[in-house]
C-alpha cells in the first residue's frame, strides 16, 4: 500500500480506465494515458430523477425499438415468439399481484430485441437496463404518477397489440404498435410533467 491506497484499489481504478479506453497497459512496463482517445458513449441512467430526462430516453428507445419490433415480426422463430408471449403473460401475473411489473416489462421489451436476430438490439437494451422503464427511474412524488393498476392494464393492452403483430408476422403493424405504445407512454409522462410543473 502506497500513500494510503491499496494495490487492489489502484488495480480496479486502472481496470476501469482501461475499459473506458483512457489508459493503455503495457505488460511489465506500466499504465499510460491513451493518446487520441475517443470518449465512450455513455448515458447517465442512474440519476434519471427528472421527467425530462426520462422522456429523452424514451425518445431514444422509440428510434431503436420501433425497428426492433418490425425486425422481430420478420425474423422471429417460433421459440422466440413463445418467449415474447411468456414475458407478456408474466406482466399480467405481476399486475394481478399488485406489483409494478418493472422486471417483467423490461423482459418483454428485451425478448423482442432478441427476436430481431441482431444481437446489437438486445445489447443496447441491456446497456440501458431497467432505466428504460420510467416508473423504475423517475423520482416524482405525485398521485398521478403512471404506476397504478389502471395504467398498468392500459400499457399491457398496448403490449398485447405488439405481440399480436409479431406473432402474425406483420412488420408494418408491429412497428406501428410499438410506436403507438412508446408515444402513448411519452404522452402520459409529458402530461404528468405539465401537471407538476417539471420540464
Amino acid at each position: 500500500m502506497a500513500n494510503g491506497v491499496s494495490r487492489t484499489v489502484v488495480r480496479e481504478a486502472v481496470a476501469a480506465l482501461r475499459a473506458d479506453g483512457l489508459v493503455v497497459v503495457r505488460q511489465g512496463v506500466g499504465a499510460f494515458v491513451a493518446v487520441n482517445v475517443r470518449r465512450p458513449f455513455r448515458l447517465e441512467l442512474e440519476g434519471l430523477r427528472s421527467l425530462r430526462q426520462a422522456l429523452e430516453v424514451m425518445e431514444l428507445r422509440t428510434a431503436v425499438e420501433v425497428e426492433a419490433a418490425g425486425l422481430a415480426a420478420e425474423r422471429a422463430a417460433a421459440m422466440q415468439i413463445r418467449k415474447i408471449a411468456h414475458a407478456c403473460a408474466a406482466i399480467d401475473l405481476a399486475i394481478d399481484r399488485n406489483e409494478s411489473a418493472i422486471d417483467e416489462d423490461f423482459a418483454f421489451h428485451l425478448s423482442i430485441a432478441e427476436a430481431t436476430g441482431n444481437q446489437q438490439f438486445p445489447h443496447f437494451l441491456q446497456y440501458l437496463g431497467r432505466a428504460i422503464i420510467p416508473r423504475k427511474t423517475v423520482r416524482v412524488s405525485s398521485p398521478n404518477m403512471p404506476n397504478n393498476r389502471a395504467y398498468l392494464k392500459t400499457f399491457q393492452q398496448e403490449h398485447r397489440a405488439i405481440l399480436g403483430a409479431i406473432r402474425a408476422g406483420t412488420p408494418t403493424q408491429a412497428r406501428a404498435a410499438m410506436r403507438r405504445h412508446l408515444l402513448n407512454s411519452r404522452r402520459r409522462y409529458r402530461k404528468l410533467a405539465d401537471e407538476i410543473g417539471q420540464d
